[in-house]
């Protein structure tokens, strides 16, 4: 039995005919009105402050910058103080006058408030007007009618969305006409041609400057999103990069687990049975965890990695390290407290690649600067300082931009031994990166085993 599916693009009609593009088309745009300019158009949307993080308030301190944030209030305050001016001056002096002025500057200063509502009290504050002060001049918008409405569409297209605007400009033309052709006898100076050029420049620009900062907004968004994945593979290969390095140092003491376990029943005359069976349990465990080691580290394991062939490095190699960043031009000095001793391999490995990588950070973004490096064997652990001073004001070489790894690969792997590290500017202008690394007091080895 087989089973049709049917599938309809668009509603059905009154007859359950399907409606056509052009139908659905006006639907849409008759549903955006009501939702742009009927829905909640009265709703209570005040106007936010503006930051004062720019270039000019952020030198600003106190009182001032806390006024600095008002300025968009101010504005459109004295927007409407011209439009209640060149009300008062379209019309006789007297009640009309002072009437018409005040016509002009309420939906100027609904606009910071109730900014759809008082796109509908400018229409009708400049039927009113028009009503008011008919013989002066141009009609149906009079000079503070048109001062006032131009100042409402342009602050509600910056607070609104540009189908707002569209959808403004549009009924504000309907109103034009109709008044013209309604209302307009015995008026020949008419100005809704006029208005509606100058209306259609400044919602044209308000558009443009809305969608460019939309459009810096997402890219914004999506930078922050990229920089967090940026940091994110960093973090990974970063791990992935430790995980490899430490596979040298975990597979030694596992193998030398393994046959210490085989050759110690060999020391003892006579062994037990149940000596004989630990130590053969021991090296299987050995044996199998290495296995389980080498198979972990391959699917890590880049597909073009290759093993390397001499031992990791550890601080006994730190000699030489230094003496390579002289030949690159840096001028770095060492200095050793406490007593020193050997640490875990882990140990020294993660701090001589946090010294390797500090140094690098140096020469990379202070070239020509000057380096100390600080090692501290203290008890229950080993400190690091590494820090560089600024570099020379007319350097001849320019820092180059590293692959931003440096930090993030230092922080992983003290966070893998459980440590601790700072890493920030200095206050001559270098930068320091401090380190300690906990090391664990070393149990006595059992007699026979080591």
């Amino acid at each position: 039995m087989t089973e049709t599916t049917h599938t309809q693009t668009s509603p059905p009609g009154p007859a359950g005919r399907p409606r056509s593009p052009e139908f659905r088309l006006a639907a849409d745009a008759l549903r955006g009105l009501r939702q742009d300019l009927f829905h909640q158009a009265f709703a209570y949307r005040p106007l936010p402050r503006m930051a004062v993080d720019g270039p000019l308030t952020r030198h600003l301190s106190g009182r001032p910058r806390a006024y600095a944030a008002w300025t968009p209030h101010a504005v459109v305050a004295a927007g409407g103080l011209v439009a209640m001016a060149a009300g008062m001056a379209g019309t006789d002096a007297g009640g009309p006058s002072l009437l018409c002025g005040l016509l002009a500057l309420a939906p100027v200063l609904l606009t910071l408030v109730r900014p759809v509502g008082a796109f509908w009290l400018s229409l009708a504050a400049t039927a009113a007007t028009s009503a008011l002060g008919s013989s002066w001049g141009s009609w149906p918008w009079l000079p503070g009618s048109l001062v006032s409405h131009l100042l409402v569409l342009t602050v509600v297209a910056s607070r609104t969305r540009p189908r707002t605007a569209a959808w403004m400009w549009l009924l504000t033309a309907l109103y034009g006409f109709w008044a013209e052709a309604v209302l307009g006898y015995g008026h020949y100076d008419t100005d809704t041609a006029p208005m509606l050029v100058v209306s259609a420049l400044a919602l044209l620009v308000v558009t443009v400057r809305h969608i460019r900062r939309e459009a810096e907004q997402e890219v914004t968004a999506q930078q922050t999103v990229t920089e967090h994945e940026r940091s994110r593979r960093t973090l990974l290969e970063e791990r992935t990069t430790i995980a490899r390095e430490l596979h040298d140092v975990v597979a030694h003491h596992m193998s030398v687990v393994a046959i210490q376990a085989e050759a110690a029943p060999y020391r003892v005359e006579n062994p037990p049975p149940e000596l004989e069976k630990a130590f053969a349990t021991i090296r299987e465990n050995a044996v199998a965890a290495l296995t389980e080691l080498r198979r972990v580290l391959g699917v890590v394991r880049a597909e073009d990695y290759e093993a390397p062939d001499a031992p990791q490095p550890t601080l006994a190699d730190l000699d030489g390290l230094l003496a390579n960043v002289r030949e690159a031009g840096l001028t770095v000095d060492k200095a050793v407290t406490g007593a020193v001793r050997e640490l875990p391999q882990g140990v020294e490995l993660s701090a001589y690649r946090i010294v390797q990588e500090a140094l690098s950070n140096t020469l990379r973004h202070a070239p020509g600067a000057s380096a100390r490096v600080e090692i501290g064997y203290v008890l229950g652990g080993l400190g690091l300082r590494i820090v560089n001073g600024p570099p020379p004001a007319p350097g001849p070489l320019k820092p180059s931009p590293g692959a931003g790894h440096g930090i993030t690969g230092m922080r992983e792997r003290v966070t893998m031994l459980d440590g601790e590290m700072t890493a920030a500017p200095t206050a001559e202008g270098g930068y320091e990166v401090t380190v300690f690394l906990p090391v664990p007091a070393a149990t006595p080895a059992i007699e026979g085993t080591a």
